[in-house]
């Protein structure tokens, strides 16, 4: 493992680490915020999943959470979007291939060979900052749009594994929804009946821990009606009684301006279960 930043920020450091994962058969970056509390002892963790075309740069340079981090002595990780490399399978369009992993694990070629962000992001990952840093083993989840749609299934994936999720402007539906069919068919195959297990208006219905939903939806977002439909979790959340909190925010929009204007709120919120 080879750090390749290493800044000063908010009392504590902001730093870049590239390592060979297993899982994915490639080289990786993730970015881990290390709060200024982590030098008497390990602090509980966030995971960051960022949204399409992002790297494990968006977030820290973007969000200004680090301020929030280092106020409640949490530590931040924010891993890439999908493996990366020569021998990575790839597409031309920005919503299929690298950047857009979609944080399940592929079944289809050419997409199997490398596209395991699901298996990364829950186990290899989280095993490595476990053991390298001062952290422990109490974790959250939060992201952005695909990054979004990432930490919800996650956490309803692995009941008992996360103390809280939250999410901005998530895909809460992508079998439903263009960018998440494009998706879905090429890593997944054609039959729907294999993406209900990476959906999470779908997983609710059968979730066995009632982790409650923090969502936070701008009524300005571009792609607020064709991609993201946050009414279809409220509904699903409603049918069977999953706490949901779904901030709808008008005039903004999908960038992280949007994100910036609200990340306290989100850390605070984490911050509440990580130290409970």
């Amino acid at each position: 493992m080879e750090r390749i930043e290493h800044r000063a920020c908010a009392g504590g450091w902001q730093d870049v680490y590239r390592h060979q994962s297993v899982t994915l058969g490639c080289a990786m970056n993730f970015a881990i915020y290390l709060p200024p509390q982590a030098e008497h002892g390990p602090v509980p963790v966030l995971y960051w999943l960022s949204g399409l075309t992002c790297t494990e740069q968006n977030f820290i340079t973007k969000a200004g959470a680090q301020r929030y981090a280092a106020e409640h002595g949490i530590a931040i990780v924010a891993p890439d979007t999908s493996p990366r490399g020569d021998d990575v399978a790839d597409d031309a369009a920005y919503d299929l291939g690298k950047g857009a992993g979609f944080y399940l694990n592929a079944t289809q070629a050419p997409w199997a060979n490398h596209y395991r962000m699901y298996d990364y992001v829950v186990t290899e990952l989280p095993a490595l900052i476990e053991a390298r840093f001062p952290v422990s083993q109490a974790r959250a989840l939060s992201g952005h749009s695909m990054g979004g749609h990432g930490a919800l299934v996650l956490a309803l994936r692995n009941p008992g594994r996360y103390r809280s999720v939250s999410a901005f402007s998530p895909i809460v539906a992508p079998s439903q929804v263009p960018w998440g069919e494009k998706a879905f068919n090429a890593y997944l195959g054609p039959d729907q009946a294999d993406w209900q297990a990476w959906d999470a208006t779908a997983l609710i219905a059968h979730a066995t821990e009632r982790l409650p939903l923090l969502v936070e939806q701008g009524l300005g977002d571009e792609f607020l009606e064709k991609q993201l439909r946050p009414t279809l979790l409220q509904t699903a959340c409603d049918a069977v009684g999953h706490p949901l909190q779904l901030n709808l925010r008008p005039d903004y929009d999908h960038s992280y301006y949007f994100i910036a204007s609200f990340i306290g709120e989100h850390v605070d919120w984490h911050a509440r279960a990580l130290h409970a």
